[in-house]
């Protein structure tokens, strides 16, 4: 009688315990209904109201959300910050307009471009606070690793015999518009052949610091069918073309840990065919390897580790030539790089879309929506072999997450 007591009393125990899933290791900083929030474990907070926000962006320690308060025209785009400790936003400057800014890898200092000049802010009882201007003609930009110093690209000119070549500055943050520390980092010599580009965007070094990628943007209506993917060493000396792609930042990333550059491969505006997952060995080798399999294309890529890469994945459609462009009906897969091995990791349903992945140690996350919704909810996974499960619901875009190292 009391031994059943005993199992009687455990399994009342058992029944009554909530299962609680594990709390995940992110925050995130979205917008729903144009507004932005706050989400830390299970705790949803608006931050804003009235406003029209995008890019939410997160400073290098997470104290800070960086983000534009617009509006539905495009006419407005205006600086704020959110402080997360103090639970206020605030405006930098009350003038700033951009649609272009970075925060500094190693400090909380923001970088922008506003009418071409290049800014960065200053500090005031510990916030970004006020500008000082650094460069002109800027075009776009990139923090070095050191966080010291930005990679400042301007558009070529437009010549009598043609466009000419696209010249890159090393420039150190305090600069101030002094002409004499604007050092030439790099000239990319173009062509309208083989290599057209006005513009150079997209800034991203390796993990080890010695190399930097980038793209070369063409005219606007060229650069929607073709950019070029480009690699160049942090001394500015060796300049290397790796190869075609869309105009898409996320589709070109970096290892963790080695100098392999994933991206995805492939000209045309239209994503029915050829995207393909390519990994080029920086120095580049004389082959690159493709890993999406025939009939496929992948729409997007994340490193889970350096020997495996998220995809999204669709079917292609060779078969439609006019009409409105066909929904690619993306899952996501797990390529393994070494051995070729792959295997779906999510299985959305027949009228959902995952795309967007990311990964944070072991934790990854995407964004679902349904075809016929331009909305869509935050899933997570904690590791391959994780149970998913949605964390944020009605997102009007894939989040700005943070991760919280203990």
């Amino acid at each position: 009688m009391r031994d059943k007591l005993v199992v009687l009393l455990l399994f009342s125990f058992l029944v009554a315990t909530p299962i609680v899933k594990a709390e995940v290791p992110l925050k995130a900083a979205f917008i729903r209904n144009h507004q932005l929030w706050l989400k830390v474990g299970s705790e949803e907070t608006q931050l804003t109201t009235g406003s029209y926000v995008h890019t939410p962006k997160w400073s290098y320690d997470g104290k800070f959300i960086a983000y534009i308060d617009g509006d539905e025209r495009g006419e407005k785009s205006n600086l704020f910050i959110y402080d997360t400790i103090e639970k206020v936003n605030y405006q930098p400057y009350k003038t700033i307009e951009t649609s272009l800014f970075k925060w500094s890898p190693v400090k909380n200092q923001l970088a922008y471009i506003s009418g071409r000049v290049l800014n960065v802010t200053k500090m005031k009882r510990d916030r970004p606070h006020g500008f000082e201007n650094v460069s002109l003609g800027a075009s776009d930009f990139g923090w070095f690793p050191n966080g010291k110093e930005l990679i400042v690209s301007s558009t070529s000119c437009l010549q009598p015999t043609g466009w000419g070549p696209i010249p890159i500055y090393r420039i150190p943050v305090d600069a101030n518009l002094n002409p004499e520390k604007m050092k030439h980092f790099y000239t990319v010599q173009t062509n309208t052949t083989d290599l057209f580009a006005i513009g150079a965007s997209y800034f991203k070094w390796s993990p080890d610091g010695k190399w930097v990628s980038f793209l070369g943007i063409p005219t606007a209506s060229w650069s929607n069918d073709s950019n070029t993917l480009f690699v160049l060493s942090s001394k500015g000396e060796d300049f290397q073309v790796i190869g075609k792609m869309l105009g898409y930042a996320d589709w070109m990333k970096w290892s963790p840990l080695e100098n392999k550059l994933a991206y995805i491969s492939g000209e045309g505006r239209f994503f029915v065919e050829n995207k393909k997952t390519t990994v080029a060995d920086i120095p580049i080798s004389n082959q690159q390897q493709e890993y999406t399999p025939r009939g496929f294309v992948d729409l997007d890529l994340e490193w889970f580790s350096p020997s495996k890469i998220i995809v999204a994945r669709a079917k292609e459609n060779k078969d439609w030539n006019e009409g409105p462009v066909p929904t690619m009906f993306t899952e996501l897969f797990v390529v393994n790089i070494k051995t070729n091995e792959q295997q779906q990791l999510t299985f959305p349903m027949k009228t959902e879309i995952d795309q967007d992945p990311l990964v944070f140690g072991s934790t990854i996350t995407w964004y679902r929506r349904d075809a016929e919704e331009y909305k869509g909810d935050v899933w997570v996974k904690e590791g391959l072999e994780g149970k998913e499960y949605k964390w944020i619901a009605d997102v009007d875009y894939p989040p700005a997450l943070f991760h919280v190292k203990k």
